[in-house]
């Protein structure tokens, strides 16, 4: 959460609240996992990936997982998308996932996650089940979120409009080291301070370093009244030189 939900938590009653200012990118550089709620599990643009024996498998599995058991993840990596974008979701017996979790993020995946629940409390819960064969190779589109922009749109604002404003979300520090010409620099705990200072009549674009800032940054605007998107991308700057890759 943001400074400003930590202290409106505060206000609430709550006593033992804590802000993470990296966010999740902090969390999981630290050598911490994720887990993805059963509704990401069921509905979200994912790679599911099963990771207990074939037969297991073929028994029963979550509707559209792909069955790559642990013991041959580290050599699948081609079989994957190319893209880092595509959230992989894991799920096995016992640590496995956690197992394939760190094999994934060694592949430069930095949207690996473990499904919150094993196969057995998937079933237990009542939750859709498989059987039969894994499919043949696994497909992955990237599908923009609403209000989402691309990187190939974002990248030609970047390069200059008139009718569009940048906004960079990122903390002072990542700001020191290079941001966008044409960007106006914002922290996401000072948003609410000075929104007023933003213009009305423009579509107002948000970055951070991965898309999490930007996504409140720019949700915090559509509910001011602001018409704004946010990009999901890895962004890194060098003085006026800033790399996007998915």
């Amino acid at each position: 959460m943001s400074t400003e939900t930590a202290g409106q938590a505060v206000k609430l009653g709550y006593t033992n609240v804590k802000v993470m200012l990296d966010g999740v990118p902090g969390w999981k550089k630290a050598g911490n996992y994720v887990v993805a709620s059963d509704n990401f599990v069921k509905k979200g643009n994912i790679v599911l990936v099963d990771l207990r024996p074939t037969k297991e498998y073929e028994a029963g599995h979550i509707p559209r997982a792909y069955n790559v058991p642990i013991d041959k993840l580290s050599e699948a990596e081609d079989d994957f998308p190319t893209s880092k974008a595509a959230p992989i979701v894991l799920y096995g017996n016992g640590d496995d996932a956690k197992k394939a979790y760190k094999i994934v993020k060694g592949w430069g995946n930095k949207k690996g996650a473990i499904a919150g629940v094993d196969f057995a409390a998937w079933q237990k819960a009542g939750n859709p089940v498989e059987t039969g064969a894994t499919p043949e190779e696994i497909v992955w589109k990237r599908i923009l979120g609403k209000n989402e922009i691309s990187i190939a749109e974002f990248e030609k604002i970047a390069a200059g409009s008139d009718d569009k404003l940048i906004l960079d979300v990122r903390t002072k520090d990542e700001a020191a080291e290079g941001k966008f010409a044409n960007a106006r620099h914002i922290p996401l705990d000072d948003l609410q301070e000075q929104m007023e200072s933003l213009p009305k009549d423009k579509e107002i674009v948000v970055h951070c370093s991965t898309g999490a800032r930007a996504e409140m940054a720019s949700t915090e605007l559509r509910n001011a009244g602001f018409a704004s998107r946010f990009l999901v991308a890895n962004v890194e700057c060098d003085g006026p030189e800033c790399e996007i890759t998915e």
